[in-house]
């Protein structure tokens, strides 16, 4: 293990999140809200925690190995969630415990968008913010902006690229360098936040409300300005922009770059992960309607099918945005939207979930299996786009299965042993390792009843959704530790 390279490349991370504190404070300026004082003391100490780690070790060139990058970016999103919570709970509007502060910035670093705040129509705008930009540097990952922006790094930034972006297509590179590949990422996600910053303000939004949902649409996170969250604008046009933004911010950004080069939209029909998403997105957006409208639970059919739509699309991309209290449907609504979101997004998209490539890949191996039982010494390949898949790789789509279920399981246990009922512990665990947000029952409106107990225990499922599992679990493996 390069213990000198991992506090390296930490320090500098530490160093280049404390610059995030810099525009709340330019929006407490712009809105006269003061100095801004928690943003500039979380500024001094993130800073200068970066630096005191990384002087000791700067001169260091110690090559970064694969198991380093998955210490640093575990590390990373760890100490980024607790440096991310001071400003939340120095600031004296909301007043927040520091369990409740640490809650709300990992659920914003990790585009979970589960919140324990209230009132947020009456918070100050900079709070507001910060709270917003949390979930856009996450949604991509501040670790692969790391890499894009510091050359610097120069220390492995394939090994930090591997152990960040999300979805078992780890390797595909869409540049040779890898630098440039990071930046191709970034430079899609900036244009799809400013299309859809622009789209939100054409559409009635005010300008700071568009930046803001603009940037928890393109990262998948669900954070909003106002209690009602899209609801609030009483909006269709506003409701049919987000459903358009969530529905590219869950694809696979890869594909938007190929698109984008070779000037061809059948890139998208042609990939057998985009067609599936299409597929669920389009079933379980169907059923909720019909269900919606059979159940009476909005008599007006264009009524049925925009909310229908909408929250559809929002559960199951893992986004979390709501125009309507879904969680007051129809049980069977509620549960199926829930159950979507463990599909969740694309591979290589800002999307949380189990991921669309990984259910296809568990289909097809699944049917390969029934094919065996009648022609038991066929050699039948798993196939996806007409390739055939490499067996370690499915192996590893069974491994992360499992361990999801199994650490889904586990912490569903352990808040139940909290005291909390059933139906919102489920939902509550399922909303978090997913990086959903919103659940049911207890927990629809907002977390903030939950006892701290339960509140850290859902940390936990929000950065084992973030780093899906693997990433996390890693770390356990004494195989991990040995030279």
């Amino acid at each position: 293990m390069k213990f000198g390279a991992v506090q390296k490349v930490l320090g500098l991370l530490l160093m280049t999140f404390s610059f995030s504190m810099a525009p709340p404070i330019l929006v407490a300026w712009l809105y006269g809200e003061g100095w801004a004082w928690p943003f500039w003391a979380a500024f001094g100490l993130v800073f200068g925690l970066g630096l005191l780690i990384f002087l000791p070790v700067a001169r260091m060139r110690e090559p970064l190995r694969v198991r380093d990058g998955f210490l640093v970016v575990v590390l990373f999103w760890s100490v980024l969630g607790l440096a991310g919570a001071l400003p939340l709970w120095l600031a004296s509007d909301p007043v927040l415990s520091l369990t409740d502060a640490v809650f709300e910035s990992i659920s914003g670093l990790t585009t979970t968008g589960a919140t324990v705040i209230t009132g947020l129509d009456g918070l100050p705008k900079s709070i507001l913010f910060y709270r917003q930009e949390l979930q856009w540097l996450g949604g991509m990952g501040i670790i692969v902006l790391a890499v894009a922006v510091l050359p610097m790094l120069g220390i492995g930034g394939m090994q930090l690229f591997r152990a960040e972006v999300p979805g078992p297509m780890k390797d595909a590179k869409l540049t040779p360098r890898i630098t440039e590949t990071a930046k191709a990422l970034w430079y899609i996600y900036l244009w799809m936040t400013l299309a859809c910053t622009l789209a939100y303000w054409w559409a009635g939004m005010g300008l700071f409300d568009a930046i803001g949902h603009a940037f928890a649409t393109a990262a998948i996170g669900g954070f909003s300005t106002h209690d009602q969250s899209i609801g609030y604008f009483n909006n269709p046009t506003i409701e049919l922009i987000a459903i358009v933004f969530m529905l590219l911010a869950g694809m696979n950004f890869n594909l938007h770059f190929m698109a984008f080069r070779r000037r061809d939209l059948k890139i998208y029909v042609q990939d057998s992960e985009f067609r599936l998403y299409v597929a669920v997105l389009l079933t379980v957006s169907l059923i909720t309607i019909l269900a919606l409208y059979y159940t009476r639970t909005y008599d007006d059919w264009s009524e049925s099918m925009l909310k229908g739509l909408f929250q559809a699309v929002s559960i199951s991309t893992t986004t979390g945005f709501a125009t309507a209290e879904f969680y007051h449907w129809p049980p069977f609504i509620g549960i199926l939207l829930l159950l979507a979101s463990f599909i969740g997004g694309c591979a290589g998209s800002t999307g949380g979930g189990i991921k669309v490539i990984r259910f296809l890949l568990l289909i097809k191996q699944g049917i390969r299996e029934i094919e065996r039982l009648i022609h038991p010494n066929a050699q039948i390949p798993v196939r996806v786009g007409g390739k055939s898949v490499n067996h370690r790789i499915v192996d590893a789509v069974w491994g992360f299965f499992s361990l999801y279920i199994a650490s889904f399981t586990l912490m569903y246990l352990l808040l139940a042993a909290t005291g909390l009922d059933l139906v919102s512990a489920f939902s509550a665990v399922a909303a978090c390792i997913n990086n959903l947000g919103p659940g049911l029952a207890t927990v629809g409106p907002h977390y903030a009843d939950l006892n701290d107990t339960a509140k850290w225990i859902l940390c936990l499922a929000m950065l084992l959704g973030r780093l899906e599992i693997f990433t996390f679990l890693v770390l356990l493996s004494p195989a991990f530790w040995r030279d």
